[in-house]
């Protein structure tokens, strides 16, 4: 029998070993898991309606599918920064990974609509664990220096998945059936964790720096987010009665406030609103937060455009994505380098006013407008997105000590996941009060889309003074926190 002695020298052999591989394999292994979530998330969306005809339901049950995986991995992000205090990133990742693989295979097996439903909230659960926890974990064994060129590899991934996802299910729907788009994640996912096993670093805990959980906060948080999203997704299938379309949102806010009075005074908040009090941080939130709002608003403009009024098929528009998909993926990595040799300021500046321009060209595009010309303008929105939007990321995380870079990392992804939701229905239902107020003409249509784009175009060039207000250096020094979150 193994003595504690013989074992815990084991641990620290296998620790150390760990510790010694090269940061590019902490960097594969974080990159393989969020590429298969993020595959796996955009790949189902062309699929709703295969589900529908299958399982013989409606828009409103079937809809759960994309905003259950949603709405679970919204509530599950807050939990991100006390779990990894508690158990540590490393093993908490490993454990959103070998959830997304038993979603994958309850989801394979599913037999009905409602098993299906219960597989994408659990890969939700799975996504809200891993998302937040990427960035952290790279950070965690590179320099703040090399941050930039290394979060562009990163973006990379990020930004073509949304593009080639859709790609890929309709494919595969084409060629299979649904429960493929399940089963192909299981191999990823299992490859995915046995790297991150290997190669992603065992943190050295101090059990005196463990966190009460925040009990009436994640209640709050839970609240107002559950209530949030149900509406917004509620509200676009226009079932609403008159009550709930005002009472969801008056108790979403008052869930909302009571959450805030609860961090501020909690000692060890469930998120770190203290976190806005670092001024780059601050401004990084609400400038991918804006960037979000126009980027998923565009996936709804766009093919609204190129097939509505201009009457071409889905294949060019999954084409004209695609090429903001591409050059955004290029760009992502010269706005990384650019961010190390330059500072944010001057990258994110460059990249807002490119993306603004786009957004304000394509305003100006009409019916007759050559699709070559829309590819182009849609090639340089991701130009500027390349160089704003991950690049402005990773200098407001640059900004805040590194001990609460899980905190900071959740609180980005949750202000824009729900304010983007928020974006896509406000821009929803403008497009449908336009269309039954006015003729039903090709013309109007037009008409409606290019207003959604100006309004893009304005809030974008609103970021410009803020993005001014960034640091021109290059290196962020941030100070030490005495709130851990490793």
């Amino acid at each position: 029998m193994q003595s504690p002695k013989t074992a815990h020298n084991g641990h620290l052999t296998l620790q150390n070993k760990i510790e010694n591989l090269p940061p590019r394999v902490v960097m594969v292994s974080v990159l393989l898991g969020t590429l298969t979530v993020s595959l796996n998330n955009s790949a189902l969306n062309p699929a709703v309606p295969e589900f529908m005809k299958t399982f013989d339901t409606g828009p409103l049950l079937a809809s759960w599918i994309v905003a259950g995986f949603m709405m679970a991995m919204g509530l599950t992000m807050p939990l991100t920064g006390y779990l990894s205090n508690r158990y540590g990133k490393r093993r908490l990742y490993l454990i959103g990974l070998g959830l997304f693989v038993c979603g994958s295979s309850l989801g394979a097996l599913a037999p009905g609509i409602n098993w299906v439903i219960a597989a994408r909230i659990v890969q939700g659960i799975a996504g809200g664990l891993m998302i937040p926890l990427s960035l952290p974990l790279i950070f965690s064994v590179y320099e703040k220096e090399k941050r930039g060129r290394i979060t562009g590899i990163w973006g990379t991934a990020v930004m073509l998945a949304p593009a080639v996802g859709p790609f890929v299910g309709g494919v595969a729907l084409e060629l299979a059936s649904w429960q493929v788009l399940f089963i192909m994640n299981i191999p990823f996912g299992l490859s995915a964790f046995v790297v991150a096993l290997v190669g992603l670093p065992i943190a050295r805990q101090d059990a005196n720096d463990r966190q009460p959980f925040d009990t009436r906060g994640f209640l709050s948080a839970t609240l107002a987010i559950a209530v949030t999203m149900m509406w917004l997704n509620l509200l676009s299938e226009e079932i609403l009665p008159v009550l709930a379309m005002w009472g969801l949102p008056i108790l979403a806010v008052f869930a909302f406030a009571y959450f805030i009075r609860t961090e501020r005074k909690s000692p060890a908040p469930l998120l770190d609103l203290g976190l806005f009090t670092y001024p780059c941080y601050r401004i990084s939130i609400v400038i991918t937060t804006i960037q979000s709002v126009g980027m998923f608003v565009t996936l709804i403009l766009i093919p609204l455009q190129l097939q509505t009024v201009m009457g071409y098929g889905p294949v060019w528009t999954g084409a004209a994505l695609l090429c903001t998909a591409v050059s955004g993926s290029i760009f992502v990595n010269i706005g990384g380098r650019w961010l190390d040799w330059h500072g944010p300021r001057l990258t994110v500046t460059t990249g807002l006013v490119i993306t603004g321009i786009a957004a304000f060209l394509l305003a100006a595009s009409d019916a007759n407008t050559p699709l070559w010309g829309i590819f182009a303008l849609m090639i340089l929105r991701g130009i500027g997105l390349g160089l704003s939007y991950m690049p402005v990321t990773t200098a407001g995380l640059n900004a805040i000590p590194e001990n609460r870079l899980t905190q900071g990392a959740a609180m980005n992804n949750i202000s824009r996941r729900i304010l983007s939701s928020a974006g896509i229905v406000i821009a929803s239902a403008y497009l449908e009060w336009h269309r039954q107020t006015h003729a039903p003409a090709a013309q109007e249509e037009m008409a409606a889309i290019s207003q959604v784009f100006l309004a893009t175009g304005l809030l974008i060039a609103g970021l410009l003074p803020l993005a001014c207000r960034l640091p021109s250096k290059v290196f962020v020094q941030a100070p030490v926190s005495p709130r851990p979150d490793l």
